[in-house]
């Protein structure tokens, strides 16, 4: 890949701009560049105001999560190659921008921690002493969403939590989901209550953004699907 690369990229200082603005930028690719690699670049050579969030560069920190060419993607992950000659970049959309790509994540955080994302005990630990045992099998039915690196990406692509402030969200319900399924959890009664009101998963309209734009390729619709189930059957039979 010889030709140069235009990469636009969303600007706006809340502080300064009374409305955002594209930056256009003009660099010459290396071979297996990344996006983030790229940002970085103009970063540290061409415009040092430029501000975005990156840690892990090994997609697993989830920092790094911006709307790339249409798509919610994870820029440290996300060749430059396949994009063309022509890359928009901006921030994950729906969320309040504290800087250029950096969005406020502050709603993300207040929603995830309502579902108590660990593991609950309410029995004493085993007389051994030992850890609480799971299955082989068992692990497997949360393997994808322990996967989970809360990068928000499905929780902006989400069109639900666009406009509904108390909808728990995507990535909520797939953490929930997470410790319902999770055999050695005891708080599963109390995260379904938690889960089956209509900011629940009541409220999901199974439209598979969430699971579309995850770049985990974790089956979110699924998670929240399966409790559904569970919400209604408690319902119906009054244990909830």
């Amino acid at each position: 890949m010889t030709d140069s690369i235009k990469l636009t990229i969303y600007r706006r200082d809340p502080d300064l701009d009374t409305a955002p603005k594209y930056q256009t930028y003009e660099i010459q690719p290396e071979p297996g560049q990344t996006v983030l690699m790229a940002l970085y670049h103009i970063l540290e050579n061409v415009d040092k105001s430029l501000a975005f969030r990156a840690s892990c560069r090994s997609a697993v920190c989830g920092s790094c999560g911006m709307h790339i060419n249409g798509k919610n993607r994870l820029a440290c992950e996300t060749q430059l190659a396949p994009l063309g000659n022509e890359i928009c970049i901006e921030p994950l959309p729906h969320l309040p921008v504290l800087k250029d790509l950096v969005v406020d994540m502050s709603s993300f955080w207040r929603k995830y921690e309502k579902v108590r994302p660990y593991l609950i005990t309410l029995k004493e630990p085993p007389a051994s002493g030992k850890e609480r045992l799971q299955s082989i099998p068992d692990r497997k039915k949360i393997d994808d969403f322990i996967d989970c690196i809360l990068c928000a990406c499905c929780h902006s692509a989400c069109t639900l939590d666009a406009w509904s402030d108390g909808y728990l969200g995507p990535a909520v319900l797939a953490k929930a989901y997470r410790f319902v399924a999770d055999t050695r959890d005891e708080g599963g009664a109390e995260r379904l209550k938690l889960v089956g009101s209509e900011e629940g998963v009541l409220r999901c309209h199974t439209i598979f953004n969430c699971t579309e734009e995850c770049p985990k390729r974790i089956p979110i619709t699924f998670g929240i699907q399966e409790m559904k189930k569970k919400v209604v059957w408690g319902k119906l039979t009054g244990k909830m």
